[in-house]
């Protein structure tokens, strides 16, 4: 546990997984590992109709989160992400898909210091859009195999340069691991997004410290 606060906006960017992480055990457990490994953000995905099972859930990990200086990030739930924030937890943001409503919205409802991220695929007339909606970073990918969307469509790392022209942290998805991130990040990504890669591992903490360990060899 520490009270220094870590830049979100460069490193390992954690990606929860209902199916990986079935129980509120495993999930708190896998996510203080992970957290304790250095996570620049941690986002929990989980697309059940259970709304009591995702506040439960949400607000330990809030709790965890505020603990170790890292914001807890919303997967698709503007609801969920506001009403934490109401309860005190500023630090919590929001990710929206194409289909997970206005990111415009989510910026008035959540105001200006949130983070904010926005799916662009492979698009860059998506990242243009959400950078003039007031995205807080752009996420793009699939640029590798990816275990938990393997029909995403693929997307080719010059895209991640090109994408430096809108000044915004940009975040690579999709099959990212220990053996690509070196790739990711010398193209240009300076949030590394990933499921398996961290809770697929019998212990995230060791597992975040060797992904950590490789991207320092990429200032």
């Amino acid at each position: 546990m520490t009270d220094k606060r870590h830049d979100w906006t460069r490193g390992v960017y954690a990606i929860t997984d209902a199916q990986l992480l079935p129980s509120d055990r495993q999930l708190l457990e896998a996510c203080r590992s992970a957290l304790k490994g250095g996570l620049a953000l941690l986002q929990y995905r989980d697309k059940s109709g259970d709304l009591s099972h995702r506040v439960r859930q949400a607000l330990a990990l809030a709790m965890m989160c505020r603990d170790y200086g890292v914001p807890l990030i919303i997967n698709d739930d503007l609801a969920l992400a506001q009403r934490l924030r109401d309860d005190g937890f500023a630090e919590v943001g929001l990710h929206l898909g194409q289909q997970d409503g206005s990111l415009r919205e989510a910026r008035e409802v959540l105001g200006g210091e949130a983070i904010i991220g926005a799916t662009c695929h492979a698009r860059l007339d998506l990242a243009e859009r959400a950078a003039s909606e007031g995205a807080s970073y752009l996420a793009f990918g699939r640029f590798f195999v990816s275990k938990t969307k393997p029909e995403a469509p693929p997307a080719t790392l010059d895209l991640l340069g090109e994408a430096g022209r809108f000044d915004l942290p940009r975040v690579a998805i999709g099959g990212i691991d220990i053996d690509n991130v070196g790739m990711a990040r010398e193209a240009g990504a300076e949030l590394l997004a990933t499921v398996h890669g961290v809770f697929g591992d019998v212990n995230p903490e060791a597992r975040v410290r060797a992904l950590n360990a490789r991207l320092a060899a990429y200032p």
